[in-house]
């Protein structure tokens, strides 16, 4: 498996989590709803392409490098 795709796996399985933890908070703060595996199980099908996309984009973007004082 190449570096890069190792990487992006490795950030989308973070923003995943990430995605699951902050939408769970949110539901919970604004709904008051108790968390059950349906609620887990629903909001992680819904955070898993919008990690997908972000990471996609961030993929792209090319940063700059800093120039070297040699």
């Amino acid at each position: 498996m190449g570096r890069r795709l190792e990487v992006f796996i490795e950030f989308l399985i973070f923003g995943i989590v990430m995605g699951v933890v902050e939408d769970l908070v949110a539901v919970t703060v604004v709904t008051g709803a108790p968390i059950t595996m349906r609620s887990v199980f629903i909001i992680t099908l819904i955070a898993i392409p919008f990690a997908a996309v972000g990471e996609l984009i961030v993929d792209r973007i090319e940063f700059p490098r800093k120039k070297s004082k040699s």
